[in-house]
């Protein structure tokens, strides 16, 4: 497979080749991602394969509107308060998914990691595309890719294409587990425990 650079403003492209199943990596505010149509399993399957990632640890799941936000995972008022604080943004949230999001998109977990970011781009392919199961774009174990020439060394070859760009900040998104009896860092970003815990 050849690897496609493309820009922005090849967004009828990118949508494209998102409904069609493949793999797209593009520039988002925290790392640069990688995504896929999560209703399509091929295409779920087609990004395991790209990432050599371990076949039972599930993706985020990314959306591009606040409706998505509860259409996907079913809402708590500590979930609630933090998405009207910090989505869009760089916090990714762990709560419990609702059926309409298919088993396979999260390795049949009954819970789901949801984020909308803060980039209008991002946003707008999402809105287009639907709500897609997006990772780092990097080999499992290697270092997150933040340019498309970062992205190119580890997976030319692997994914259909690349969008042009820098990632904003070059720091992974903080991941927040609302699934227990109390909220849970599993991974600190930029934003902080300080910054979450008056809204839970």
């Amino acid at each position: 497979m050849k690897t496609e650079m493309l820009t922005w403003e090849n967004m009828d492209q990118i949508v494209a080749l998102v409904k069609q199943g493949e793999v797209v990596a593009f520039p988002t505010d925290t790392v640069f991602g990688l995504g896929v149509d999560s209703s399509n399993e091929e295409a779920i399957n087609k990004l395991k394969y790209a990432k050599q990632r371990d076949a039972g640890k599930p993706f985020p799941f990314m959306i591009g509107k606040y409706g998505d936000l509860e259409k996907y995972a079913y809402g708590t008022r500590r979930y609630r308060k933090l998405i009207r604080k910090f989505m869009p943004g760089a916090l990714t949230i762990i709560v419990r998914k609702k059926p309409v999001l298919p088993d396979y998109a999260v390795n049949g977990n009954e819970t789901v990691a949801i984020r909308m970011p803060d980039d209008p781009m991002c946003l707008k392919l999402l809105r287009k595309a639907g709500g897609m199961s997006v990772t780092s774009a990097n080999m499992s174990g290697e270092p997150a890719a933040n340019n498309e020439s970062e992205v190119l060394e580890q997976l030319d070859g692997r994914i259909a294409a690349v969008v042009k760009g820098n990632a904003k900040s070059g720091v992974p998104s903080t991941i927040l587990d609302l699934t227990g009896k109390e909220p849970k860092i599993l991974r600190e970003g930029e934003i902080k425990w300080e910054d979450l815990k008056e809204y839970l």
